[in-house]
Protein backbone atom coordinates (compact mmCIF):
# COMPACT_ATOMS: atom_id res chain seq x y z
CA UNK A 1 0.00 0.00 0.00
CA UNK A 2 1.41 3.36 -0.98
CA UNK A 3 2.34 5.77 1.78
CA UNK A 4 0.01 8.44 3.07
CA UNK A 5 2.55 11.01 1.98
CA UNK A 6 2.49 9.63 -1.57
CA UNK A 7 -1.28 9.87 -1.73
CA UNK A 8 -1.43 13.41 -0.34
CA UNK A 9 1.52 15.00 -2.08
CA UNK A 10 2.43 13.15 -5.28
CA UNK A 11 0.30 15.31 -7.52
CA UNK A 12 1.35 18.62 -5.96
CA UNK A 13 5.05 17.82 -6.18
CA UNK A 14 4.77 16.53 -9.75
CA UNK A 15 2.91 19.71 -10.72
CA UNK A 16 5.70 21.82 -9.23
CA UNK A 17 8.32 19.93 -11.24
CA UNK A 18 6.33 19.88 -14.49
CA UNK A 19 5.62 23.60 -14.08
CA UNK A 20 9.28 24.51 -14.20
CA UNK A 21 10.89 25.73 -17.39
CA UNK A 22 11.99 22.89 -19.62
CA UNK A 23 14.34 24.85 -21.83
CA UNK A 24 17.72 23.37 -22.54
CA UNK A 25 20.98 25.21 -21.96
CA UNK A 26 23.12 24.60 -25.01
CA UNK A 27 26.46 24.66 -23.19
CA UNK A 28 25.35 22.30 -20.45
CA UNK A 29 22.61 20.02 -21.80
CA UNK A 30 24.81 17.00 -22.59
CA UNK A 31 26.43 16.83 -19.14
CA UNK A 32 24.85 14.34 -16.78
CA UNK A 33 26.03 11.95 -14.09
CA UNK A 34 23.15 9.49 -14.59
CA UNK A 35 23.83 6.43 -16.82
CA UNK A 36 21.95 6.98 -20.10
CA UNK A 37 19.52 4.81 -22.08
CA UNK A 38 18.60 2.26 -19.43
CA UNK A 39 15.46 1.70 -17.38
CA UNK A 40 15.82 2.78 -13.76
CA UNK A 41 14.36 0.48 -11.11
CA UNK A 42 14.23 0.76 -7.30
CA UNK A 43 16.45 -1.44 -5.18
CA UNK A 44 13.27 -2.17 -3.20
CA UNK A 45 9.78 -0.82 -3.81
CA UNK A 46 8.86 -1.47 -0.18
CA UNK A 47 12.08 0.11 1.00
CA UNK A 48 11.34 3.28 -0.94
CA UNK A 49 7.75 3.38 0.34
CA UNK A 50 9.04 2.97 3.89
CA UNK A 51 11.47 5.84 3.41
CA UNK A 52 8.69 8.08 2.12
CA UNK A 53 7.07 7.70 5.52
CA UNK A 54 9.93 9.56 7.25
CA UNK A 55 8.63 12.84 5.82
CA UNK A 56 5.70 14.53 7.56
CA UNK A 57 3.47 16.50 5.18
CA UNK A 58 3.07 20.22 5.73
CA UNK A 59 1.26 22.90 3.72
CA UNK A 60 3.06 26.20 3.21
CA UNK A 61 0.65 29.09 3.39
CA UNK A 62 0.38 32.55 4.91
CA UNK A 63 -2.08 35.37 5.34
CA UNK A 64 -1.37 37.80 2.47
CA UNK A 65 -4.38 40.07 3.05
CA UNK A 66 -2.11 42.87 4.27
CA UNK A 67 -0.11 42.94 1.02
CA UNK A 68 -0.70 45.73 -1.47
CA UNK A 69 -2.07 45.05 -4.95
CA UNK A 70 1.42 45.50 -6.41
CA UNK A 71 2.91 43.06 -3.92
CA UNK A 72 0.29 40.51 -4.89
CA UNK A 73 1.26 41.04 -8.55
CA UNK A 74 4.93 40.53 -7.67
CA UNK A 75 4.41 37.14 -6.03
CA UNK A 76 3.58 35.17 -9.23
CA UNK A 77 6.75 36.56 -10.83
CA UNK A 78 8.82 35.41 -7.86
CA UNK A 79 7.29 31.93 -8.04
CA UNK A 80 8.35 31.72 -11.69
CA UNK A 81 11.92 32.78 -10.85
CA UNK A 82 12.01 30.23 -8.01
CA UNK A 83 10.96 27.50 -10.44
CA UNK A 84 13.88 28.46 -12.67
CA UNK A 85 16.26 28.10 -9.71
CA UNK A 86 14.72 24.65 -9.19
CA UNK A 87 15.58 23.61 -12.72
CA UNK A 88 19.15 24.92 -12.51
CA UNK A 89 19.66 23.03 -9.24
CA UNK A 90 18.61 19.78 -10.90
CA UNK A 91 21.28 20.46 -13.55
CA UNK A 92 23.85 20.97 -10.80
CA UNK A 93 22.91 17.79 -8.95
CA UNK A 94 22.45 15.22 -11.73
CA UNK A 95 21.98 16.83 -15.15
CA UNK A 96 18.89 16.17 -17.25
CA UNK A 97 15.97 15.89 -14.84
CA UNK A 98 13.29 14.97 -17.36
CA UNK A 99 15.30 12.12 -18.87
CA UNK A 100 16.06 10.77 -15.40
CA UNK A 101 12.50 10.88 -14.09
CA UNK A 102 10.97 9.56 -17.31
CA UNK A 103 12.94 6.33 -16.95
CA UNK A 104 11.61 5.59 -13.43
CA UNK A 105 8.33 3.71 -13.80
CA UNK A 106 7.62 3.05 -10.11
CA UNK A 107 5.60 6.10 -8.88
CA UNK A 108 6.93 5.92 -5.33
CA UNK A 109 10.53 5.88 -6.54
CA UNK A 110 9.81 8.82 -8.85
CA UNK A 111 8.39 10.79 -5.93
CA UNK A 112 11.32 9.88 -3.69
CA UNK A 113 13.71 10.95 -6.47
CA UNK A 114 11.97 14.33 -6.62
CA UNK A 115 12.24 14.79 -2.85
CA UNK A 116 15.95 13.89 -3.00
CA UNK A 117 16.74 15.63 -6.31
CA UNK A 118 18.25 12.43 -7.62
CA UNK A 119 18.61 8.72 -6.85
CA UNK A 120 20.44 9.11 -3.53
CA UNK A 121 18.68 9.15 -0.16
CA UNK A 122 19.96 12.37 1.38
CA UNK A 123 18.83 11.48 4.90
CA UNK A 124 20.40 8.03 4.78
CA UNK A 125 24.04 8.70 3.96
CA UNK A 126 23.28 9.32 0.26
CA UNK A 127 22.62 5.63 -0.33
CA UNK A 128 21.36 4.91 -3.82
CA UNK A 129 17.79 3.60 -4.00
CA UNK A 130 17.98 2.96 -7.77
CA UNK A 131 19.55 -0.39 -8.71
CA UNK A 132 21.35 0.84 -11.81
CA UNK A 133 23.06 3.77 -10.08
CA UNK A 134 26.00 3.59 -7.68
CA UNK A 135 27.51 6.04 -5.21
CA UNK A 136 26.83 9.73 -5.47
CA UNK A 137 29.81 11.65 -6.91
CA UNK A 138 31.17 13.90 -4.19
CA UNK A 139 31.28 16.82 -6.61
CA UNK A 140 27.72 16.28 -7.82
CA UNK A 141 27.46 17.65 -11.38
CA UNK A 142 29.73 20.63 -10.71
CA UNK A 143 32.79 18.72 -11.94
CA UNK A 144 33.43 15.96 -14.52
CA UNK A 145 32.86 12.63 -12.76
CA UNK A 146 36.14 11.32 -14.17
CA UNK A 147 38.18 14.26 -12.91
CA UNK A 148 40.88 13.44 -10.36
CA UNK A 149 41.99 15.78 -7.60
CA UNK A 150 45.48 15.75 -9.10
CA UNK A 151 44.05 16.93 -12.41
CA UNK A 152 42.12 19.70 -10.70
CA UNK A 153 45.16 20.81 -8.71
CA UNK A 154 47.19 21.03 -11.91
CA UNK A 155 44.45 23.00 -13.71
CA UNK A 156 45.86 26.54 -13.97
CA UNK A 157 42.74 28.72 -13.92
CA UNK A 158 42.00 31.33 -11.26
CA UNK A 159 38.26 30.84 -11.79
CA UNK A 160 38.31 27.14 -10.98
CA UNK A 161 37.62 27.74 -7.27
CA UNK A 162 34.95 30.36 -7.85
CA UNK A 163 31.60 29.60 -6.26
CA UNK A 164 29.96 30.44 -9.57
CA UNK A 165 31.69 28.25 -12.14
CA UNK A 166 31.17 24.72 -13.38
CA UNK A 167 34.22 22.65 -14.28
CA UNK A 168 33.80 21.05 -17.70
CA UNK A 169 35.95 19.52 -20.43
CA UNK A 170 36.71 21.25 -23.71
CA UNK A 171 36.64 19.49 -27.07
CA UNK A 172 40.15 18.19 -26.42
CA UNK A 173 39.25 16.75 -23.01
CA UNK A 174 41.09 19.43 -20.99
CA UNK A 175 39.41 21.07 -18.01
CA UNK A 176 37.78 24.48 -18.38
CA UNK A 177 35.75 26.80 -16.14
CA UNK A 178 32.29 27.87 -17.29
CA UNK A 179 30.49 30.70 -15.50
CA UNK A 180 26.99 29.89 -14.30
CA UNK A 181 25.44 32.71 -16.34
CA UNK A 182 26.95 31.13 -19.46
CA UNK A 183 26.21 27.49 -18.59
CA UNK A 184 22.56 28.21 -17.74
CA UNK A 185 22.08 31.15 -20.11
CA UNK A 186 18.52 30.43 -21.27
CA UNK A 187 17.19 30.07 -17.75
CA UNK A 188 19.22 32.96 -16.38
CA UNK A 189 17.92 35.27 -19.12
CA UNK A 190 14.33 34.37 -18.21
CA UNK A 191 14.95 34.87 -14.49
CA UNK A 192 16.58 38.26 -15.12
CA UNK A 193 13.60 39.43 -17.18
CA UNK A 194 11.13 38.34 -14.50
CA UNK A 195 13.11 40.01 -11.73
CA UNK A 196 13.16 43.28 -13.65
CA UNK A 197 9.38 43.10 -14.04
CA UNK A 198 9.06 42.49 -10.29
CA UNK A 199 11.38 45.43 -9.58
CA UNK A 200 9.21 47.73 -11.68
CA UNK A 201 6.20 46.77 -9.55
CA UNK A 202 7.99 47.05 -6.19
CA UNK A 203 6.88 50.01 -4.06
CA UNK A 204 9.43 49.59 -1.27
CA UNK A 205 12.68 51.33 -2.41
CA UNK A 206 14.90 48.75 -0.74
CA UNK A 207 13.10 45.81 -2.33
CA UNK A 208 13.15 47.54 -5.74
CA UNK A 209 16.90 48.12 -5.53
CA UNK A 210 17.59 44.56 -4.38
CA UNK A 211 15.53 42.97 -7.16
CA UNK A 212 17.24 45.18 -9.75
CA UNK A 213 20.74 44.38 -8.52
CA UNK A 214 19.95 40.69 -8.06
CA UNK A 215 18.91 40.52 -11.70
CA UNK A 216 22.28 42.03 -12.64
CA UNK A 217 24.03 39.56 -10.33
CA UNK A 218 22.42 36.53 -11.96
CA UNK A 219 23.45 37.89 -15.35
CA UNK A 220 27.09 38.47 -14.37
CA UNK A 221 27.83 36.15 -11.41
CA UNK A 222 28.92 39.20 -9.42
CA UNK A 223 26.74 39.06 -6.30
CA UNK A 224 28.27 41.39 -3.76
CA UNK A 225 26.41 44.58 -4.73
CA UNK A 226 23.07 42.78 -4.49
CA UNK A 227 24.12 41.26 -1.15
CA UNK A 228 24.76 44.74 0.23
CA UNK A 229 21.39 45.88 -1.18
CA UNK A 230 19.69 42.93 0.49
CA UNK A 231 21.25 43.95 3.81
CA UNK A 232 19.74 47.42 3.39
CA UNK A 233 16.27 46.01 2.66
CA UNK A 234 14.64 46.38 6.06
CA UNK A 235 10.99 47.27 5.48
CA UNK A 236 9.58 45.08 2.72
CA UNK A 237 6.61 42.81 3.49
CA UNK A 238 8.02 40.27 1.02
CA UNK A 239 11.51 38.81 1.04
CA UNK A 240 13.04 36.78 -1.76
CA UNK A 241 16.22 34.75 -1.43
CA UNK A 242 17.42 33.71 -4.88
CA UNK A 243 20.57 32.54 -6.63
CA UNK A 244 23.61 30.31 -6.02
CA UNK A 245 24.11 30.51 -2.26
CA UNK A 246 25.14 27.48 -0.19
CA UNK A 247 28.06 25.10 -0.77
CA UNK A 248 26.72 21.90 0.82
CA UNK A 249 26.10 20.10 -2.48
CA UNK A 250 29.79 20.27 -3.40
CA UNK A 251 31.18 17.61 -1.07
CA UNK A 252 34.37 17.34 -3.13
CA UNK A 253 35.86 20.75 -2.34
CA UNK A 254 33.03 22.83 -0.91
CA UNK A 255 33.72 25.52 -3.51
CA UNK A 256 30.59 25.54 -5.66
CA UNK A 257 27.36 27.28 -4.67
CA UNK A 258 24.04 25.72 -5.63
CA UNK A 259 20.94 27.57 -6.82
CA UNK A 260 17.93 27.92 -4.57
CA UNK A 261 15.09 30.23 -3.66
CA UNK A 262 12.85 31.09 -0.70
CA UNK A 263 9.71 33.23 -0.95
CA UNK A 264 8.89 34.79 2.42
CA UNK A 265 6.07 36.84 3.93
CA UNK A 266 7.09 38.93 6.94
CA UNK A 267 5.47 38.26 10.32
CA UNK A 268 5.38 41.84 11.51
CA UNK A 269 4.46 41.21 15.16
CA UNK A 270 7.11 38.57 15.79
CA UNK A 271 9.71 40.63 13.95
CA UNK A 272 9.17 43.54 16.34
CA UNK A 273 10.11 41.25 19.25
CA UNK A 274 13.44 40.38 17.64
CA UNK A 275 14.56 43.80 16.42
CA UNK A 276 16.87 44.66 19.33
CA UNK A 277 19.27 41.72 19.07
CA UNK A 278 21.17 42.72 15.91
CA UNK A 279 22.69 45.79 17.56
CA UNK A 280 24.08 43.64 20.38
CA UNK A 281 26.33 41.46 18.23
CA UNK A 282 29.58 43.51 18.45
CA UNK A 283 29.40 43.52 22.25
CA UNK A 284 28.60 39.80 22.37
CA UNK A 285 31.61 39.16 20.12
CA UNK A 286 33.93 40.75 22.68
CA UNK A 287 32.61 38.36 25.35
CA UNK A 288 33.48 35.16 23.45
CA UNK A 289 35.59 32.85 25.66
CA UNK A 290 38.66 32.76 23.38
CA UNK A 291 41.94 34.60 23.08
CA UNK A 292 41.61 38.13 21.63
CA UNK A 293 43.03 37.25 18.21
CA UNK A 294 40.20 34.76 17.63
CA UNK A 295 37.53 37.43 18.17
CA UNK A 296 39.23 40.51 16.74
CA UNK A 297 36.81 40.71 13.82
CA UNK A 298 33.74 42.78 14.63
CA UNK A 299 30.44 41.61 13.16
CA UNK A 300 28.33 44.36 11.66
CA UNK A 301 25.64 45.75 13.94
CA UNK A 302 23.34 46.64 11.04
CA UNK A 303 22.00 43.09 11.01
CA UNK A 304 18.29 42.49 11.29
CA UNK A 305 16.50 39.53 12.83
CA UNK A 306 13.05 39.02 11.40
CA UNK A 307 10.37 36.34 11.48
CA UNK A 308 8.61 35.14 8.35
CA UNK A 309 6.17 32.65 6.99
CA UNK A 310 7.94 30.78 4.22
CA UNK A 311 5.62 30.05 1.30
CA UNK A 312 7.99 28.44 -1.21
CA UNK A 313 11.20 26.42 -1.17
CA UNK A 314 13.00 25.70 -4.45
CA UNK A 315 16.30 24.07 -5.30
CA UNK A 316 19.06 23.43 -2.80
CA UNK A 317 17.09 24.51 0.29
CA UNK A 318 14.36 21.96 -0.56
CA UNK A 319 16.71 18.97 -0.91
CA UNK A 320 16.63 16.49 1.96
CA UNK A 321 16.38 18.24 5.34
CA UNK A 322 14.51 21.54 5.16
CA UNK A 323 16.01 24.80 6.37
CA UNK A 324 13.99 26.53 9.10
CA UNK A 325 16.15 29.64 9.48
CA UNK A 326 18.42 31.62 7.21
CA UNK A 327 21.63 33.54 7.90
CA UNK A 328 22.81 35.39 4.80
CA UNK A 329 24.68 36.60 2.89
CA UNK A 330 27.66 34.26 3.10
CA UNK A 331 30.12 36.85 1.78
CA UNK A 332 32.71 37.38 4.53
CA UNK A 333 33.31 41.01 3.50
CA UNK A 334 29.60 41.80 3.81
CA UNK A 335 29.57 40.11 7.24
CA UNK A 336 32.37 42.30 8.50
CA UNK A 337 31.03 45.57 7.09
CA UNK A 338 27.32 45.13 7.72
CA UNK A 339 26.70 41.82 9.45
CA UNK A 340 24.08 39.44 8.15
CA UNK A 341 20.32 39.05 8.14
CA UNK A 342 18.78 36.31 10.27
CA UNK A 343 15.43 35.18 8.93
CA UNK A 344 13.36 32.85 11.10
CA UNK A 345 10.91 30.68 9.14
CA UNK A 346 8.33 30.47 11.87
CA UNK A 347 5.67 28.30 10.22
CA UNK A 348 8.16 25.63 9.08
CA UNK A 349 9.92 25.84 12.43
CA UNK A 350 6.71 25.20 14.35
CA UNK A 351 5.91 22.23 12.09
CA UNK A 352 9.26 20.61 12.92
CA UNK A 353 8.90 21.34 16.62
CA UNK A 354 5.41 19.90 16.97
CA UNK A 355 5.76 16.94 14.63
CA UNK A 356 9.34 15.93 15.44
CA UNK A 357 10.98 17.55 18.49
CA UNK A 358 8.08 17.03 20.91
CA UNK A 359 7.62 13.32 20.06
CA UNK A 360 11.40 12.79 20.34
CA UNK A 361 11.52 14.39 23.77
CA UNK A 362 8.60 12.28 25.03
CA UNK A 363 10.47 9.15 24.02
CA UNK A 364 14.07 10.00 24.99
CA UNK A 365 14.11 12.79 27.63
CA UNK A 366 13.55 12.00 31.32
CA UNK A 367 9.98 12.77 32.31
CA UNK A 368 11.12 15.27 34.95
CA UNK A 369 12.83 17.37 32.24
CA UNK A 370 10.24 17.17 29.46
CA UNK A 371 8.62 20.34 30.82
CA UNK A 372 11.63 22.28 29.55
CA UNK A 373 11.00 21.39 25.90
CA UNK A 374 9.25 24.51 24.59
CA UNK A 375 8.66 26.13 21.21
CA UNK A 376 10.00 29.52 22.33
CA UNK A 377 13.27 27.84 23.34
CA UNK A 378 13.40 25.98 20.01
CA UNK A 379 12.79 29.28 18.21
CA UNK A 380 15.53 31.03 20.21
CA UNK A 381 18.04 28.21 19.72
CA UNK A 382 17.38 28.20 15.99
CA UNK A 383 17.53 31.98 15.75
CA UNK A 384 20.81 32.26 17.62
CA UNK A 385 22.26 29.37 15.62
CA UNK A 386 21.85 31.67 12.62
CA UNK A 387 23.23 34.62 14.58
CA UNK A 388 26.16 32.37 15.49
CA UNK A 389 27.19 32.09 11.86
CA UNK A 390 28.03 35.80 11.90
CA UNK A 391 30.14 35.51 15.05
CA UNK A 392 33.68 34.29 15.62
CA UNK A 393 36.24 34.59 12.87
CA UNK A 394 35.93 34.65 9.08
CA UNK A 395 39.59 34.98 8.09
CA UNK A 396 42.51 32.89 9.32
CA UNK A 397 44.90 34.52 11.76
CA UNK A 398 47.76 34.52 9.26
CA UNK A 399 45.62 36.63 6.91
CA UNK A 400 46.19 34.48 3.84
CA UNK A 401 42.76 32.86 3.48
CA UNK A 402 39.20 32.89 4.58
CA UNK A 403 38.24 30.09 6.95
CA UNK A 404 36.05 28.68 4.17
CA UNK A 405 39.03 28.46 1.83
CA UNK A 406 41.34 26.95 4.46
CA UNK A 407 38.98 24.19 5.62
CA UNK A 408 37.74 23.30 2.10
CA UNK A 409 35.13 20.51 2.16
CA UNK A 410 35.36 20.32 5.98
CA UNK A 411 34.17 23.90 6.31
CA UNK A 412 30.41 23.28 6.19
CA UNK A 413 30.41 20.71 9.00
CA UNK A 414 32.72 22.82 11.16
CA UNK A 415 30.70 25.97 10.53
CA UNK A 416 27.42 24.24 11.41
CA UNK A 417 29.03 22.84 14.57
CA UNK A 418 30.20 26.35 15.47
CA UNK A 419 26.78 27.88 14.87
CA UNK A 420 25.08 25.20 16.99
CA UNK A 421 27.21 25.75 20.05
CA UNK A 422 27.63 29.49 19.49
CA UNK A 423 23.85 29.86 19.47
CA UNK A 424 23.53 28.14 22.83
CA UNK A 425 26.35 30.27 24.23
CA UNK A 426 24.64 33.48 23.06
CA UNK A 427 21.32 32.42 24.61
CA UNK A 428 23.13 31.79 27.88
CA UNK A 429 24.77 35.21 27.75
CA UNK A 430 21.49 36.97 27.01
CA UNK A 431 19.79 35.29 29.97
CA UNK A 432 22.67 36.35 32.21
CA UNK A 433 22.45 39.91 30.83
CA UNK A 434 18.71 40.03 31.50
CA UNK A 435 17.88 40.44 27.79
CA UNK A 436 15.92 37.17 27.64
CA UNK A 437 13.36 37.08 30.40
CA UNK A 438 10.60 34.69 29.36
CA UNK A 439 11.14 31.10 30.41
CA UNK A 440 14.50 29.97 31.78
CA UNK A 441 17.81 28.96 30.28
CA UNK A 442 17.20 25.30 31.16
CA UNK A 443 14.42 25.37 28.55
CA UNK A 444 17.02 26.13 25.93
CA UNK A 445 19.47 23.50 27.15
CA UNK A 446 17.00 20.61 27.22
CA UNK A 447 15.36 21.68 23.96
CA UNK A 448 18.84 21.98 22.39
CA UNK A 449 19.69 18.46 23.55
CA UNK A 450 16.44 17.04 22.16
CA UNK A 451 17.28 18.82 18.90
CA UNK A 452 20.53 16.88 18.61
CA UNK A 453 18.53 13.69 18.02
CA UNK A 454 16.40 15.46 15.41
CA UNK A 455 19.35 16.71 13.39
CA UNK A 456 21.51 13.59 13.82
CA UNK A 457 18.82 11.72 11.89
CA UNK A 458 19.75 13.75 8.81
CA UNK A 459 22.74 11.42 8.47
CA UNK A 460 26.46 11.81 7.91
CA UNK A 461 25.93 13.08 4.35
CA UNK A 462 24.46 16.28 5.83
CA UNK A 463 26.72 18.96 7.30
CA UNK A 464 24.02 19.60 9.91
CA UNK A 465 23.77 15.91 10.74
CA UNK A 466 27.52 15.53 11.09
CA UNK A 467 27.71 18.64 13.29
CA UNK A 468 25.13 17.19 15.67
CA UNK A 469 26.94 13.85 15.85
CA UNK A 470 30.06 15.78 16.82
CA UNK A 471 28.06 17.62 19.46
CA UNK A 472 26.55 14.44 20.93
CA UNK A 473 29.90 12.66 21.16
CA UNK A 474 31.60 15.69 22.71
CA UNK A 475 28.83 15.94 25.30
CA UNK A 476 29.15 12.23 26.02
CA UNK A 477 32.88 12.63 26.67
CA UNK A 478 32.24 15.55 29.04
CA UNK A 479 29.54 13.88 31.13
CA UNK A 480 26.80 16.24 30.00
CA UNK A 481 24.08 13.61 30.26
CA UNK A 482 23.21 10.34 31.89
CA UNK A 483 21.59 7.62 29.79
CA UNK A 484 19.55 5.00 31.64
CA UNK A 485 19.46 1.34 30.66
CA UNK A 486 16.09 2.05 29.05
CA UNK A 487 17.65 4.75 26.86
CA UNK A 488 16.25 7.76 28.75
CA UNK A 489 18.44 10.87 28.97
CA UNK A 490 18.88 13.26 31.87
CA UNK A 491 20.78 16.49 31.18
CA UNK A 492 23.21 17.96 33.73
CA UNK A 493 23.11 21.73 33.39
CA UNK A 494 26.50 22.75 34.83
CA UNK A 495 28.37 20.08 32.88
CA UNK A 496 26.58 21.12 29.70
CA UNK A 497 27.50 24.76 30.26
CA UNK A 498 31.18 23.88 30.72
CA UNK A 499 31.17 21.60 27.68
CA UNK A 500 29.50 24.31 25.61
CA UNK A 501 32.36 26.72 26.37
CA UNK A 502 35.06 24.10 25.74
CA UNK A 503 33.57 23.08 22.43
CA UNK A 504 33.23 26.68 21.28
CA UNK A 505 36.87 27.35 22.14
CA UNK A 506 38.03 24.28 20.21
CA UNK A 507 36.08 25.13 17.07
CA UNK A 508 37.00 28.82 16.96
CA UNK A 509 40.66 27.90 17.42
CA UNK A 510 40.56 25.43 14.52
CA UNK A 511 38.79 27.98 12.33
CA UNK A 512 41.12 30.84 13.23
CA UNK A 513 44.18 28.70 12.61
CA UNK A 514 42.74 27.43 9.33
CA UNK A 515 43.74 24.00 10.61
CA UNK A 516 42.47 21.59 7.97
CA UNK A 517 44.11 18.57 9.61
CA UNK A 518 42.55 19.29 13.01
CA UNK A 519 39.14 19.79 11.43
CA UNK A 520 39.47 16.53 9.52
CA UNK A 521 40.50 14.65 12.66
CA UNK A 522 37.64 16.07 14.70
CA UNK A 523 35.05 15.21 12.06
CA UNK A 524 36.49 11.73 11.47
CA UNK A 525 36.56 10.86 15.17
CA UNK A 526 33.43 12.63 16.43
CA UNK A 527 31.22 13.13 13.38
CA UNK A 528 29.91 9.57 13.53
CA UNK A 529 27.01 7.77 15.14
CA UNK A 530 28.11 5.64 18.10
CA UNK A 531 26.17 2.40 18.83
CA UNK A 532 24.11 3.79 21.73
CA UNK A 533 23.01 6.80 19.72
CA UNK A 534 22.20 4.61 16.72
CA UNK A 535 20.02 2.40 18.90
CA UNK A 536 18.08 5.44 20.07
CA UNK A 537 17.72 6.79 16.54
CA UNK A 538 16.42 3.37 15.48
CA UNK A 539 13.85 3.53 18.28
CA UNK A 540 12.62 6.85 16.92
CA UNK A 541 12.30 5.33 13.47
CA UNK A 542 10.47 2.27 14.77
CA UNK A 543 8.04 4.60 16.54
CA UNK A 544 7.33 6.29 13.17
CA UNK A 545 8.48 9.69 14.37
CA UNK A 546 9.15 11.71 11.20
CA UNK A 547 12.69 12.66 10.30
CA UNK A 548 11.73 15.77 8.36
CA UNK A 549 8.90 17.52 6.53
CA UNK A 550 7.88 17.74 2.90
CA UNK A 551 5.83 20.56 1.47
CA UNK A 552 2.62 21.08 -0.37
CA UNK A 553 3.34 24.52 -1.77
CA UNK A 554 2.55 26.90 -4.57
CA UNK A 555 0.80 30.12 -5.45
CA UNK A 556 -2.65 28.53 -5.06
CA UNK A 557 -1.97 27.93 -1.33
CA UNK A 558 -1.97 31.70 -0.90
CA UNK A 559 -5.36 32.10 -2.52
CA UNK A 560 -3.80 33.97 -5.46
Amino acid sequence: MKSKLFILFFMSIILIVSGCSSSKNDKNESVTIIPPDIALTPTSVKGVDDRLQIYAPFELKSDVSHLTDNEKEILPLLFQVADIMEEIYWEQTIGNREDFLDRIKDPGSALFSIINYGPWDRLNGNQSFISEIGDKPAGANFYPVDMTKEEFDAFADLNKTSQYTLIRRDKNGALKSVWYHEAFKDNIDKAVSLLKKAANLAEDPGFKKYLTLRAEALATDNYQASDFAWMDMQNSNIDFVVGPIENYEDALYGYKAAHESFILIKDIEWSKKLAKFGAMLPDLQTKLPVEPEYKKEVPGSNADIFAYDVVYYAGDCNAGSKTIAINLPNDEEVHLKMGSRKLQLKNAMRAKFEQIVVPISKMLIDESQQKYVKFDAFFENTMFHEVGHAMGIKNTLNGTQTVREALKEKYSSMEEAKADIMGLYLVTQLYEMGELTQGEVMDNYVTFFAGIFRSSRFGAASAHGKANMMRFNYFADKGVFTRSEEGIYTIHFEEMKKAMIGSLQDILTIQGNGDYEAASKLIEEKGIVMPALQADLDRLGNANIPVDIVFSQGLSRLGL
